[in-house]
């Protein structure tokens, strides 16, 4: 008899194995509590009014900032972070561990083969060829709560992915324009340098003529020095921010250079904030938070029918061949069992499997309700700061349009001796610090919309778990 006949012949024979199964679980009776999601206490619209002016939280948002050079660097880290390829392995980990986890659910096969060789005054041979299959009856539902379990942190583990990449994607964006709005506070901060070192020459010229005191040079060339020493600082920042966004986008730091020099006219767009409850579903923290909850409370049920009997199927069915010198006959072999057990004691273990469980859900909700509110502040922090800062913006405007005129007719009089010099020194700190305000404040306004989009969710709540 061939190989692939005795198969088919134990195939055939061990049917009632694969169908029994079946039949019983139809009259399976879960112990899994019923699920409900914790309640989560909310306002039914934002208290800080968004502005009139929005755009839809898509998986592009970046774009809605309309720089191609930003849009190449977003795609490049979302492709390339070696974070997020690790979020993304850690999905593949749990999936996994689902498909361990669903295995109980079906029966074991094993093929069983045997051969025995005796010599005495004959030589005699026994050949054996066994299907042996097992299966454990999920009478109530333990072993698809396991397996629900690890379905459920699959969805966690995808969703913690989305948060990864919502993160990295506004990093990139915020470090992107940290080191345009360096680049200009640099320009900015060299020509105030560069404008104390001039009016440092007028003083020293003066002073040569006899009409300026010693005392007045050395008061400028201390501001020329103060004002130059600003300018490493703010290089070796811009350097720092260059080589975290390689690091983002998965480059060598120092081997990345961006192209643009300033913020120019890029403009914050306003997202769409959509109602409180609806960040429930966007958010993937949130998802994720909560379903690893709902992990826990198939944890319970599996836990919960720990203490029930549970029943096993075990048979065999193969192939015995006798050989005595050329004469082999061949028979069949069957064999069938069932076998139940029942926890009678075991020390507390399943008592206190069950306790951990229920305590361990408990904590998860929490966890969610926590998530949950912490979200609504981010979206609450980032609808105030966009609205504040539009308003700082227009106020540090106003500030170094004022402070421009007023440099301009102080060093004007002092040249014509209607001034002092300490108003020429105090009109160039304040020139300084007004323009170094404004430059600040046009980065905040950028980095406020980045927030909101982060904050809403980021733009994966279309397609959870589309990593």
């Amino acid at each position: 008899m061939s190989f692939s006949q005795i198969l088919s012949c134990f195939a055939y024979r061990l049917r009632w194995i694969a169908v029994t199964p079946v039949i019983v679980a139809v009259a399976a009776c879960s112990q899994v509590p019923i699920y409900e999601r914790p309640d989560v206490p909310t306002l039914p619209v934002w208290s800080t009014r968004p502005s009139a002016a929005r755009v839809e939280v898509d998986g592009s948002w970046w774009r809605e900032f309309r720089c191609a050079e930003l849009s190449s660097l977003e795609i490049a880290a979302l492709g390339e972070n070696f974070d997020l390829e690790s979020a993304i392995a850690r999905i593949q980990q749990a999936r996994s561990a689902a498909t361990i986890a669903l295995a109980p659910l079906l029966p074991s096969i094993d093929l069983n083969g045997t051969l025995d060789r005796s010599t005495g005054f004959s030589t005699k041979s026994t050949q054996d060829v066994l299907a042996i299959a097992s299966y454990e009856v999920d009478f109530w539902g333990k072993n698809r709560a396991r397996a629900d379990a690890a379905g459920s942190l699959v969805d966690a583990a995808a969703s913690d992915a989305d948060t990864v990449a919502i993160t990295l994607a506004a990093t990139v964006a915020n470090t992107y324009f940290q080191i345009l709005s360096l680049r200009e506070r640099i320009d900015q901060a060299s020509r105030i340098a560069q404008d104390a070192r001039r009016i440092l020459s007028l003083v020293e010229l003066q002073k040569s003529g006899g009409t300026a005191a010693e005392l007045l040079v050395q008061q400028q060339r201390n501001a020329a020095a103060t004002f130059a020493a600003a300018v490493p600082v703010l290089q070796l920042q811009l350097d720092e921010s260059e080589h975290l966004l390689a690091v983002l986008v998965g480059a060598p730091p120092g081997s990345l250079r961006v192209s643009a020099r300033g913020l120019g006219k890029i403009v914050p767009p306003s997202p769409r904030s959509g109602l409180p409850s609806s960040l429930l579903e966007r958010r993937p923290d949130i998802r994720a938070a909560e379903a690893r909850l709902i992990a826990a409370n198939f944890n319970i049920g599996a836990a919960r029918a720990a203490f029930l009997p549970s029943l096993t199927l075990n048979g065999s069915d193969g192939l015995s061949a006798l050989s005595l010198s050329k004469t082999s006959p061949t028979t069949l072999i069957t064999d069938a069992a069932a076998g139940l057990v029942q926890p009678i004691f075991d020390g507390g273990r399943l008592q206190g499997q069950l306790a951990f469980d229920q305590a361990r859900a408990a904590e998860l909700a929490a966890t969610y309700r926590q998530v949950a509110l912490n979200s609504f502040q981010d979206v609450e922090d980032s609808l105030s700061a966009q609205r504040r800062i539009k308003t700082l913006a227009a106020s540090n405007l106003e500030a170094v349009t004022s402070a421009r005129r007023a440099q301009a007719l102080a060093e004007e009089q002092y040249k014509l001796g209607g001034s002092d010099y300490l108003t020429v020194l105090n009109t160039q700190r304040t020139l300084f610090q007004a323009e170094d305000s404004y430059l600040q404040v046009r980065l905040q306004r950028l980095q406020a919309a980045v927030s909101l989009f982060r904050s809403l969710g980021g733009g994966f709540a279309d397609a959870p778990g589309a990593i």
